[in-house]
């Protein structure tokens, strides 16, 4: 009998140690009490992502044994580049980010403050994030302010072509004072993409030290992004010149003659509500998806642009710009910009002005001799070995043109 009192006893104590084991390492670790339990997530869902801002949205999955990442604390988060570094788990009322897995982070580097950006991959045909909060990089903006220029001129120029910079700054842009009236340059540059990023940004803000005519936006530098690159231009000029009387968007393989364009602004332009250039009227909407300026008709199902400044170089006044930018924030965004600002135009009740000559803004007219270029504003050329060809041609001594 007392043998099987011991056996009994035995078992219960063996049954009460497997309860005491089970509660223990299985069942509390789903207290929040438990000291191994991890703290949740305190992030925010994002509508955006399909994520339900219930907290029983965020799924259980994110508390296994993935690493700890927190958010490094910067001025709001805004105008220094997210870095991500490895911390401790700690009291439960600390606020934590979910758990992210580090192959979800290649481009993380957790040693430097500046994390290597990943290739820039295109977000398709009209695919535009404009409106957006986009800030400057590189900035001068006191510059226009203090000058108090007659013409701003403004050249929407990728990083990595100084060639085309450097031509510029030693030919039409490097026209100061024209017919009494005050001409500044300025360069509008995004964010390079790709190999050797770091390399060019360094040479980007040391040629910014230099020449001290750069402007830099956080917006990725490719051709489905001159909406945003205009648009920013157009933010730029409303905040940062506001004595200025006009502007112009001019591309940097154009030949200008500013002579001609501040002789035109004083003798036949507005003061308000104005932009000319070369003004396409009636251009057909590309529905064809091999072409490459192909809007689906789900996106823009007109079958005609409203008239629109070609991108190539258009003038306007300063009181445009805000307008423009308010405009925006109605007009749904495409990536052609020439025809984004002409959407825009259309929504404001203002009609792009045709220039008093037909032949003042001209596209590519190939090999011309100096009497084209004294007679006209803007015409394209090739390369910028072409553009300091020309401006030598046109400076020397020659024939007289009528």
């Amino acid at each position: 009998m007392i043998s099987h009192w011991r056996t009994c006893t035995k078992i219960f104590l063996v049954l009460v140690s497997l309860r005491v084991i089970y509660y223990t390492v299985l069942e509390y670790p789903n207290n929040p009490n438990h000291r191994y339990r991890r703290p949740p997530s305190r992030r925010t869902p994002d509508p955006s992502r399909g994520e339900d801002l219930s907290s029983e949205s965020i799924s259980p999955t994110t508390n296994d044994e993935s690493t700890y990442y927190m958010e490094a604390e910067t001025p709001d988060n805004k105008d220094t580049p997210t870095m991500y570094v490895d911390v401790e788990p700690q009291a439960e009322s600390e606020v934590y980010l979910d758990t992210i897995s580090i192959q979800d982070w290649p481009s993380i580097t957790l040693t430097t403050v500046l994390a290597t950006p990943p290739p820039y991959v295109s977000p398709g045909p009209y695919h535009v994030e404009y409106p957006s909060e986009y800030i400057f990089i590189l900035d001068e903006p006191e510059k226009c302010r203090e000058q108090n220029p007659f013409l701003v001129l403004m050249v929407p120029v990728a990083p990595y072509n100084r060639d085309a910079r450097e031509a510029v700054r030693s030919t039409w842009g490097s026209e100061r004072q024209v017919l009494g009236k005050e001409v500044r340059l300025f360069f509008l540059l995004g964010l390079s993409s790709g190999e050797e990023t770091e390399q060019l940004q360094e040479k980007v803000l040391q040629e910014s030290k230099e020449h001290q005519d750069l402007l830099q936006s956080d917006f990725i530098d490719s051709y489905k992004n001159l909406t945003i690159k205009t648009m920013v231009m157009m933010e730029w000029l409303s905040s940062r010149c506001p004595n200025a009387s006009y502007a112009m968007k001019i591309d940097s393989d154009m030949f200008l003659n500013v002579h001609n364009l501040v002789y035109m602004l004083i003798l036949h332009s507005p003061k308000e509500n104005y932009m000319s250039g070369q003004v396409a009227i009636g251009a057909a909407v590309l529905h064809d998806p091999s072409s490459k300026w192909y809007l689906p008709k789900e996106v823009f199902p007109e079958l005609v642009y409203p008239p629109y400044a070609l991108g190539l170089g258009y003038v306007f006044t300063l009181d445009l710009p805000r307008k423009l930018v308010e405009a925006s924030r109605h007009v749904k965004a495409v990536y052609i910009e020439d025809v984004y600002l002409g959407l825009c135009m259309r929504h404001l009740g203002i009609r792009p002005t045709d220039p008093p000559s037909d032949n003042l803004f001209q596209g590519y007219a190939g090999a011309q001799d100096r009497c084209h270029y004294m007679a006209v504003i803007t015409t394209i050329l090739d390369t910028p070995q072409e553009l300091l060809d020309v401006w030598r041609n046109l400076h020397q001594p020659g024939p007289v043109c009528h």
